[in-house]
């Protein structure tokens, strides 16, 4: 990754990467350049021996750690839906 991003931004994109849903609880306004280096662990990819895994990279090379805790979250549930009509 790499490019600037908000501290909810990166948050979001680590969620994919970590296999759980992940919230920005650093505090930490404005946007943030950084590389990270990290083993791939989609499916089919051979991990790099040298490359840690996505949550040891972010702890050792950005300073950030995830701490699993529940928490409520917000999503839009649709239980119906038809075409419109056209007249």
């Amino acid at each position: 990754m790499s490019g600037g991003q908000t501290m909810v931004r990166i948050a979001q994109s680590i969620s994919g990467l970590a296999g759980r849903f992940t919230v920005d609880r650093t505090g930490l306004s404005g946007d943030y350049e950084f590389t990270l280096h990290y083993a791939s662990a989609r499916p089919g990819d051979s991990p790099a021996a040298d490359e840690p895994n996505i949550f040891t990279a972010l702890q050792e090379q950005l300073g950030l750690k995830l701490e699993p805790s529940r928490s409520p979250v917000e999503f839009v549930v649709i239980d119906h839906i038809e075409r419109p009509i056209v007249d």
